[in-house]
């Protein structure tokens, strides 16, 4: 071979090579934490809370179970925090507590209710009425599979996380679950190269919070349209000469005139056939009209009708 025959074919060869080992660098897709790579549902649930229109409601978030076969290490605690910054994202205020410190508080306010417990100067409302609303739920199911797909001298391997998530929403005031649904959540990871090389997958802790993130997304965006369709509620914290004082305020975003309903929360409601309380019962002490507000997150309403009037009453807007 001539001298400059071999340059061409070095120069080919090497050509080849750098070609080679550019392919059969890894590839990845797939963005992790705040997008979605599977469903797309981040920008579903941005839409959600722009449109959200109510009340910046207090939303006590219990920390998730982990029932999944395995016990997939900090699954629960991981869809908890998942879940808190969702809801901030969404224009409602996150309370962490656990499910103890809920189960205390409400016996207390039930017995001080009833007067088996003086209330004195503390009552126990006080550090209760702030919740509006309860988050609970459980991770029952987490699996992470590989797959791979072989295109001509092109290899590539997806890893894919799904998780199942069953979840609540229960108003504080009623005991009621506004919803109760269960959901899946995905995200994938891509990697690929040339002839198989370069497209090992390793280990990423970004799956997990990816399905994660895609369940509890999808699992807030039902629980913004609920909030959307009820009437505002807040409670009486305060009773006074013909007016009561309320927990509501600017962030209510009501209008002077705005009729308010006054109810009293009754006994627990339980399913005969489960034994499980399933809401609480009520009934209407009076009508009461907002005047003024007192800041961001406190009214003054003028009692229309009724008596007997007491602190912890729901107030509710009327249709």
């Amino acid at each position: 071979m001539s001298t400059k025959g071999f340059g061409v074919y070095s120069l080919v060869l090497t050509g080849l090579v750098a070609f080679i080992s550019a392919s059969c660098s890894p590839t990845t897709t797939g963005a992790v934490k705040d997008d979605v790579s599977v469903t797309g549902q981040t920008k579903e649930l941005e839409a959600a809370g722009l449109n959200y229109n109510g009340p910046q409601y207090n939303v006590a978030i219990m920390t998730f179970e982990n029932k999944t076969p395995s016990k997939v290490l900090g699954v629960g605690e991981a869809a908890t925090d998942i879940l808190r910054t969702i809801v901030k994202k969404s224009g409602l205020e996150p309370i962490t507590l656990t499910d103890a410190e809920m189960r205390d508080q409400e016996k207390l306010i039930a017995m001080q209710q009833t007067g088996a417990v003086k209330s004195g100067k503390k009552n126990a409302a006080e550090g209760f009425d702030s919740i509006d609303f309860r988050i609970s739920g459980a991770v029952t199911s987490y699996s992470e599979v590989e797959e791979s797909s072989d295109i001509l001298v092109a290899k590539s391997k997806t890893q894919v996380a799904r998780v199942q998530v069953d979840y609540a929403l229960v108003d504080i005031a009623t005991g009621k679950s506004l919803v109760a649904d269960s959901g899946m959540g995905e995200y994938s990871k891509k990697t690929g190269g040339l002839f198989g090389l370069g497209s090992k997958s390793s280990a990423d802790a970004g799956l997990r919070e990816g399905a994660l993130r895609d369940a509890m997304t999808k699992a807030m965006t039902k629980m913004i349209d609920k909030l959307n369709s009820i009437p505002f509620q807040g409670r009486v914290l305060e009773v006074e000469s013909g007016v009561l004082i309320v927990r509501a305020g600017s962030k209510s975003k009501l209008q002077s005139g705005t009729v308010f309903g006054v109810y009293r929360a009754g006994k627990d409601l339980v399913d005969p056939d489960t034994g499980r309380v399933i809401g609480k019962g009520e009934s209407q002490v009076g009508e009461a009209v907002l005047t003024s507000h007192q800041g961001d997150n406190i009214s003054e309403v003028k009692i229309k009708s009724g008596t007997g009037f007491r602190v912890g009453d729901i107030v509710r807007v009327m249709k």
